[in-house]
């Protein structure tokens, strides 16, 4: 107990030299930066760490830091960073920081004239914020995070080919982050009125699934999380999605990859991507299960259970949606 009082005594003396550093460092930005990632560094997944920075003012001193004129960009920036670190870490940082100034400071970063990694790690905090938070998730909507994370979900890849996402990597991983933060946003828990604000989104997702000419789990993850974390427990947003074309548009996507899953990886982990998907928009919604019979799916999912390169999950989640499929088809027969 005593090396353990010992070894506290030790990070907070570390943590608060290193508060002190970028107090006293304002005219030299790259010791601020190296100071606040070896703060990010103590306290990442260490909630104990965490209270320690709090305990000496760092979590307050690190969101003034980030709001602050008189510091460079990169030092915001990584500041910024360092907060989504401390309120993951710590769920009393965490609604410490859910706070509507805070979520509108957020939405200030995400304008279009701000530099793309300024946005990249004000969604990371954003989507911190908003996993497993009611409080964020209502925050996000009524300050504009939530619009301006469909703005950027729709069109901040308009100007780049989808099959070629990999090679834009900061595009691409803004893009992901952005995906992330809507499913937080709308669901874990469940936010219905987030739900149908994403809606929206539905028209451009249904001409992603469309013009993706070489699937990839890298683009199809993404898109098929936000649409299943949309849809799910939620028959309006399902009919909705099915209304503009997007569930047809989903099973024929999975229809064009199924047939190579004996033989190819990457089929394979495509096919139970969709198939997930596809079962969060059909789950309680036997119209629309049984409307999906005139494809022949459950053939096809049978198809996929011959493969013996499945995990017990995978062969589970084809399980699951052969049942929606012919519970369906029984209900609408009789």
């Amino acid at each position: 107990c005593v090396s353990s009082k010992a070894k506290k005594t030790s990070t907070k003396t570390d943590l608060s030299l290193l508060l002190e550093c970028v107090k006293f460092q304002m005219k030299c930005p790259d010791s601020q930066k190296q100071a606040l990632l070896t703060i990010h560094s103590i306290c990442e997944k260490r909630e104990d760490n965490v209270d320690l920075l709090r305990e000496l003012g760092g979590v307050s001193f690190l969101y003034n830091l980030s709001k602050s004129s008189n510091v460079h960009s990169d030092v915001k920036e990584t500041a910024l960073f360092t907060l989504g670190t401390l309120a993951e870490a710590n769920v009393y940082c965490k609604n410490s920081l859910c706070r509507k100034d805070i979520f509108i400071d957020i939405a200030g970063h995400l304008q279009e004239d701000s530099p793309l990694n300024k946005k990249r790690v004000s969604v990371y905090l954003l989507f911190v914020l908003v996993a497993h938070n009611k409080l964020g998730q209502t925050l996000a909507q009524t300050t504009g995070c939530l619009e301006i994370l469909m703005d950027l979900f729709r069109y901040c890849v308009v100007p780049l080919m989808l099959d070629n996402l990999r090679t834009v990597s900061q595009n691409y991983q803004l893009w992901t982050s952005v995906s992330s933060a809507l499913c937080g946003s709308v669901n874990n828990p469940q936010n219905e009125e987030g739900q149908r604000i994403c809606v929206a989104a539905f028209p451009i997702v249904k001409t992603w699934l469309q013009q993706i000419s070489v699937p990839s789990t890298e683009t199809f993850q993404p898109i098929c999380s936000f649409i299943a974390m949309t849809v799910s427990n939620n028959s309006y947003v399902q009919e909705s999605f099915a209304a503009c074309g997007g569930l047809e548009t989903l099973t024929l996507a999975l229809l064009r990859v199924v047939s190579a899953a004996g033989t190819s990886l990457l089929s394979r982990q495509l096919s139970v991507v969709i198939v997930k998907t596809l079962s969060a928009c059909i789950t309680d919604n036997p119209h629309l299960a049984a409307g999906l019979a005139q494809y022949g799916l459950v053939y096809h999912l049978f198809f996929l259970l011959t493969s013996s390169h499945f995990d017990p999950d995978d062969r589970l989640s084809v399980l699951l949606a052969i049942g929606e499929c012919t519970e369906a088809s029984g209900e609408t027969a009789q």
